[in-house]
């Protein structure tokens, strides 16, 4: 039996450290989760009170808002990846000499 085979602890990564590690690479990943709790939370709060308003249109704008808020999430990942990667080394590194 080959030894890249065998199990190891360190290889094991749980879901919260997964989590944070991807938060690291890109930090828009948390904001868009919890802007989008956010979102589904207010929106079954404000269930109770939609007045003459049918459940299906309210669900339906609740999704609408919550997807709407993690796509501006990731655009604005994207483009601080962006800027990360290809502006600010441009325009901002030291000239070599």
């Amino acid at each position: 039996m080959s030894s890249h085979n065998q199990w190891s602890a360190e290889e094991d990564e749980g879901q919260l450290s997964r989590l944070i590690r991807k938060s690291r690479d890109s930090p828009f990943v948390p904001v868009g989760i919890a802007g989008f709790v956010s979102v589904v939370s207010y929106g079954l709060y404000k269930l109770k009170y939609r007045r003459d308003q049918k459940v299906s249109i309210h669900l339906i704008h609740m999704r609408v808002a919550a997807q709407g808020f993690v796509v501006g999430a990731v655009t604005l990942g994207v483009l601080y990846s962006m800027y990360k990667d290809h502006i600010r080394p441009r325009f901002f590194s030291e000239s070599k000499k």
